[in-house]
């Protein structure tokens, strides 16, 4: 019985799309389950927002509707001569090493 009420809290819920954007869903029974299901599957749980958008992503990207997220890429010009640039950015930046 407590596990029926859980799955009907998600069969109606709100679902933040973007800042600017607001749905609110209703989710078939077997689908709110399985919802549910793969969240407390999970060892850290995501919230139901992120789950939703990486879904809604997939779909999309998958159908040619949305391109696909690159990585950032930084390609290192020149060379300091320095080995530890990378660990005291900060410090050679304030100037406290030179």
């Amino acid at each position: 019985m407590h596990q029926r009420s859980h799955v009907h809290h998600l069969h109606q819920m709100n679902v933040i799309l973007s800042s600017m954007k607001r749905a609110t869903m209703t989710l078939p029974d077997d689908l709110a389950e399985a919802v549910d299901n793969y969240l407390r599957a999970q060892e850290a749980r995501p919230a139901l927002t992120t789950v939703v958008q990486a879904a809604l992503r997939e779909y999309l990207r998958e159908r040619g509707f949305l391109r696909p997220r690159r990585p950032l890429k930084i390609t290192p010009k020149g060379n300091s001569g320095r080995s530890d640039i990378s660990q005291n950015h900060d410090l050679y930046l304030t100037g406290m090493k030179k």
